[in-house]
């Protein structure tokens, strides 16, 4: 199938009390080159705290921890949070009953992290948690990292849903698999299922954040990985009835034998039938030539000839100055066009990149093969147009062709719609 033109084709236990423990322009620009100074020690692509596996990242993993900084994590309160590169863990020890969480909430998921309290000490790993959590039997899921515990709720038990009948010891690391779907948890510790529990309730949570809880004793954490699911396609690789082509493009948009979307020239846009205002989105990207520019625009108002891609822009590009990964050419492959610079370039022409973005309100957290490069939110003030303001009122997706160089393919476009 092909959407083209006529045109020319240019190609853990919660405190007792209440307190909390808790885009591109209209008309496209060229991309400037990249430089060729040679660096003495040119950095990797792929950074050496990257500790998901390719396998892990084609199959939709992202790291919630860089392991070397706090980047995407806030605190609660005034515990002495910090990361360590040495041992590529998140480390905590003194301060108040409190939390360190994540910028943005996440709904249906695999999690995993590895985790070590002192023997005596009482910790946990909260998810679907409220901004300030007060009460763990409706502000959150609390899975509890303990030996003892007074009401039983020793480690991987929900706190104040279900206790464990297995007991670990503290003296090392243990490793934590939790899965939540719809109002099903289950915890593994050590590859041991520990707890497999329904929430019986008409109004289970849905979504929230991932908290680190600091309780008693000195606690860290490492190896911290996510795998979004229970995501709706938006491309099966056989048809683009989802899909429509923007009025007026100078490129196509074609299905390949490899199913995939091959954008070739432009400029053109093609655009979701359907509106998103917070969402996770992932989806994998192949520039088959080096420095083109692309980009997934987002809660767009609905495209015309005059104004296609009137977006927020998830922006493509994988160039680097200087061979330097820390310095994108042009602003780097999951920056938010025109509004953010990636942290790091981490993709490569030629190659499929994975990309993972999580709009919540006016939050917006993206990762580029499961590493995570941008962390922003929009204070402008509200306005219909993105370019022109925040906008929250959901809007379409949009595919990029670019220019005329273009040459990009996608696949494996799925959503999570957290307004469902």
């Amino acid at each position: 199938m092909r959407f083209s033109t006529p045109h020319i084709i240019f190609c853990s236990l919660f405190a007792c009390t209440l307190i909390g423990c808790f885009g591109s322009p209209s008309t496209p620009t060229t991309p400037p080159a990249s430089s060729t100074t040679t660096p003495s020690t040119p950095l990797p692509i792929r950074p050496t705290t990257l500790f998901l596996s390719n396998e892990e990242i084609a199959d939709g993993w992202i790291q919630l921890f860089d392991g070397e900084s706090l980047f995407g994590w806030h605190p609660q309160n005034d515990v002495n949070w910090a990361a360590s590169p040495q041992s590529n863990s998140i480390t905590a020890d003194s301060g108040p009953i409190g939390l360190l969480l994540t910028d943005v909430r996440f709904q249906d998921f695999e999690l995993r992290c590895d985790a070590k309290v002192d023997p005596a000490g009482n910790s946990g790993i909260f998810i679907r948690c409220s901004e300030n959590p007060m009460d763990p039997a409706t502000d959150c899921y609390e899975i509890n990292l303990a030996a003892n515990h007074p009401q039983g709720y020793t480690t991987g038990s929900i706190v104040e849903k279900l206790a464990s009948d297995k007991s670990f010891p503290l003296e090392d690391w243990l490793h934590f698999h939790i899965t939540a779907i719809g109002p099903n948890i289950k915890v593994k510790v050590n590859d041991q299922l520990v707890i497999d529990w329904t929430e019986d309730s008409p109004t289970p949570l849905r979504n929230g954040y991932i908290g680190l809880q600091k309780r008693v004793g000195a606690v860290e954490f490492k190896n911290i990985a996510l795998k979004p699911i229970s995501h709706q396609s938006l491309f099966d690789g056989s048809s683009l009835d989802k899909w429509r082509l923007v009025d007026d493009p100078k490129g196509t948009f074609d299905l390949t034998t490899d199913k995939t979307i091959h954008a070739k020239g432009g400029p053109a846009f093609l655009e979701s039938q359907d509106t998103f205002g917070n969402f996770l989105l992932q989806a994998a990207a192949k520039t088959n030539a080096p420095d083109l520019n692309s980009g997934i625009f987002f809660r767009a108002i609905t495209g015309t000839s005059q104004a296609p891609s009137n977006g927020y822009e998830l922006q493509i590009h994988n160039g680097i100055t200087n061979n330097d990964p820390l310095t994108p050419a042009n602003a780097g492959t999951g920056a938010i066009f025109r509004r953010t610079t990636a942290r790091r370039v981490t993709s490569k022409d030629g190659e499929w990149t994975y990309l993972t973005l999580i709009a919540d309100g006016l939050h917006f957290v993206a990762w580029v093969n499961g590493y995570p490069v941008t962390d922003w939110t929009d204070e402008r003030p509200l306005d219909d147009n993105p370019r022109q303001g925040a906008r929250l009122k959901p809007g379409h997706l949009s595919l990029q062709g670019h220019d005329p160089t273009t040459d990009v393919e996608f696949k494996n476009i799925t959503i999570s719609d957290y307004d469902n």
